[in-house]
């Protein structure tokens, strides 16, 4: 619209042209509309009045948009609005920064123009030529086909779209417009079925390369690229730098801006790449930072100094049954080093299913009563917990050290005795459950803290525990070997000590059977039963469900002692049970009373009967990768040969590869990294196992590894020469301050 002073309104004359342009407009075709709309806006260009000459004051150019506005929520975005941003908000984009950094999943190559004569079949191609015919067929009720034929020099193609009949006033015959799609052929007919269209003139998701997005409904995903394309234009200049120039420059990359443009609107594969690296080095970059600058943090902090004589620890050990490997000595001299420095120790010990971590934390541990601190151990089950207090207590009370357990079970006179002999120095070493988290429990001088099977505590729990000892030294444990790209990341702020040796060799051999040779395996099972051998048999939670569970197991327990298994003594243990009865099951398991236990997971976590020899895993694909190795783990923990069966009809391509590499792979460090690329980082990292947001936009832990290692280099770089660099708000902001709690 124009707003003209009486002395600016434009004579008949100079309306004329306007007068002659619009006329007959209602009965032109598509094609001369677009033309005469063109024509139109010229003309009205040249009636606008020149502009008075700018007074010096009035010379200036149009401010920068604020950086602020890009944390304003999204419905203020360019064309965006409260009904759009409810349908970006199931794409967990709230910002106008979300909806920048809101990037494609992958990239299609559109930008090959391809002749109608040279298309084959199956492929997916960009298409240019004039409109021939346009119709729409009904061949029954409740379904249209809107058919288009297209027309380049060399040949003739069909474009079909179905129940979308308003389509057809959208073309008209002879205009030039462009597809893409995938080719077939149908009676002799080369066919596009529902393609990408657009006038030829105006290309943007043809003739180039497009990037595609996850979208969702109602929200396509070449609308959500108009929208970022719209806004990213504006608020480009609103895009701060955040990598220092000569971090940029070291690595070849690119300024954030430029980074983010090319990013959703490449030139090439190349230019997307460069794009790509550049943004995913920023944010390894500033995750890196908070990491480090949190490993400083505990350095420089004092922790208690705890000491022991060789000749202490070295009785210890010769007590033992057995001699350490190679590995468990060079962790405990880790450990004893970090015991003694007078830092708080924040170490992560892992290692494969039967590596002997118990050993190490009893030497931990021995060394903290030595000199005169507390220990305490938290593990996640009371199974588990009453496992280590009788293997730890047979190992340390020979030693003078005092021992108490506290779990659920226990009466409220027995846990108030525990309560009072921690409180006031009377046990040196606690073992507990959760139940070591409540406000009741006191130590009198607690110098470490160790946590068994560490993923299965949320990082308040154990925040909590640590503040229970003025700066105590921290020992994590876990069961499960963790992929090299995820602790360098997750557990940057850690030392990390790996158990890489096994006592002995394992002998399992695992097979996965479908359910049609479930007899078959069972048949097997009674004939290694009936030569003094011992069974567990699992089965998996059935959708989250503990009830569901406690049927399945329950049933298939009592049919399996009337039937196949009506000969051998055939036990039950799930999570519903009470602790009196898990034990007396476990101390009947050990003690060889029973033959077979059918069991639900409960069995995963730590339990150990060296005998056991053979694992049956029912609907083994309900099971996650590293869950059927730590079933695994189960047996052969003597050195025995064992079998493992897992029995299951997958169902998708994912279970499929899931099972295919427990069948194939028994080393369990090999395993994680084979979960990583079958699951993703997605449902290793997160906010409630670990405290962190850590939601990488554009990194990908596996594809960028070589990336991570730059970026942290650079992150410890700068923080040596900045230790209060202001970037470390940019992690915080990116990041949460729940990282705070994250001793872990």
């Amino acid at each position: 619209r124009f707003s003209l002073a009486q002395d600016e309104q434009p004579s008949g004359a100079a309306l004329a042209p306007l007068r002659q342009a619009v006329r007959g407009y209602s009965s032109q075709t598509l094609p001369h509309r677009r033309e005469t709309v063109r024509e139109l806006e010229a003309l009205l260009t040249d009636l606008e009045p020149a502009a008075p000459p700018e007074t010096e004051a009035a010379q200036t150019v149009s401010p920068a948009p604020d950086p602020q506005e890009l944390s304003r929520p999204v419905r203020y975005a360019k064309g965006v609005g409260e009904r759009r941003a409810k349908q970006l908000a199931k794409l967990g984009i709230e910002t106008i920064e979300d909806l920048l950094f809101y990037l494609p999943r992958r990239m299609e190559d559109r930008s090959q123009i391809k002749r109608i004569a040279q298309l084959r079949e199956g492929e997916r191609v960009t298409v240019r030529g004039r409109v021939r015919a346009v119709e729409v067929i009904k061949p029954r009720p409740n379904l249209e086909i809107l058919k288009l034929a297209l027309q380049d020099n060399t040949g003739l193609l069909y474009a079909v779209w179905f129940n979308q009949p308003w389509l057809k006033s959208q073309f008209a015959a002879g205009e030039r417009i462009s597809l893409y799609g995938q080719v077939e052929r149908t009676y002799k007919q080369v066919q596009l079925n529902s393609p990408v269209w657009e006038p030829a003139d105006q290309p943007f998701l043809t003739g180039r390369l497009v990037p595609i997005y996850p979208a969702t409904e109602g929200l396509k995903p070449a609308a959500l690229y108009r929208l970022i394309c719209q806004n990213l234009e504006r608020y480009r200049e609103a895009i701060l730098e955040i990598l220092p120039e000569e971090v940029r420059e070291r690595h070849e990359l690119l300024p954030r801006a430029q980074a983010l443009e090319r990013i959703h609107l490449p030139g090439s594969l190349a230019e997307y790449e460069q794009a790509r690296r550049t943004l995913a080095f920023e944010e390894f970059f500033i995750f890196q930072l908070g990491l480090a600058r949190q490993r400083r943090q505990a350095q420089s902090q004092r922790g208690p100094e705890l000491e022991i004589s060789d000749e202490r620890l070295e009785q210890l050990l010769a007590r033992l049954p057995f001699k350490l490997t190679g590995a468990q000595e060079r962790v405990i001299a880790e450990i004893r080093n970090d015991l003694a420095s007078g830092h708080p120790m924040n170490r992560l010990l892992q290692g494969e299913v039967g590596a002997g971590k118990t050993i190490v934390a009893a030497a931990a541990c021995l060394i903290a009563a030595g000199a005169g601190y507390q220990a305490t151990l938290m593990a996640p089950t009371e199974i588990l917990a009453q496992q280590h207090g009788e293997r730890l207590r047979a190992v340390l009370e020979p030693e003078g050290v005092r021992a108490g357990l506290l779990v659920g079970s226990l009466s409220a006179p027995e846990k108030e005795s525990v309560r009072r002999a921690a409180s006031e120095g009377e046990l040196d070493l606690l073992i507990g459950t959760h139940a070591l988290l409540q406000d009741e429990v006191h130590f009198k001088r607690l110098g470490l803290v160790v946590i068994d099977e560490q993923q299965r505590f949320g990082v308040i729990q154990r925040a909590a525990l640590e503040q229970k000892g003025a700066n105590a030294h921290v020992l994590v444990m876990s069961a499960t070997p963790i992929p090299r790209t995820i602790t360098l990341t997750l557990y940057g702020q850690f030392e990390i000590s790996i158990l890489d040796e096994l006592p002995f060799p394992k002998q399992i051999r695992t097979y996965w059977l479908s359910t049609d040779r479930r007899a078959q395996v069972y048949e097997l099972i009674a004939e290694q039963l009936r030569q003094g051998a011992q069974a567990y048999i699992v089965y998996p939670l059935v959708e989250e469900s503990e009830t569901l569970d406690l049927r399945a197991a329950a049933k298939m327990q009592k049919e399996l002692a009337k039937g196949i298994f009506k000969e051998f003594r055939v036990g039950l243990l799930h999570g519903q049970m009470k602790a009196a009865q898990k034990q007396q099951v476990m101390a009947q398991v050990r003690s060889k009373e029973l033959d077979v236990l059918v069991s639900t997971s409960i069995i995963e976590v730590g339990i150990d009967v060296p005998d056991a020899s053979l694992l049956v895993i029912e609907h083994a694909d309900r099971f996650g990768l590293s869950q059927l190795h730590q079933l695994r783990g189960r047996i052969g923990r003597s050195g025995q040969k064992a079998l493992c069966f897992a029995i299951a009809d997958a169902s998708s391509e994912e279970s499929r590869r899931r099972l295919e590499v427990f069948r194939d792979i028994n080393d369990g460090f090999a395993i994680a990294e084979e979960d990583l690329k079958i699951r993703g980082t997605g449902e290793l990292l997160g906010i409630s196992q670990h405290g962190l947001d850590t939601t990488f936009r554009v990194a990908d832990l596996l594809r960028d590894f070589k990336i991570m290692k730059e970026a942290r280099a650079e992150a410890e770089r700068l923080l040596e020469q900045q230790p209060d660099t202001p970037l470390l708000v940019e992690f915080q902001r990116r990041f949460g301050a729940s990282f705070d709690l994250a001793h872990f």
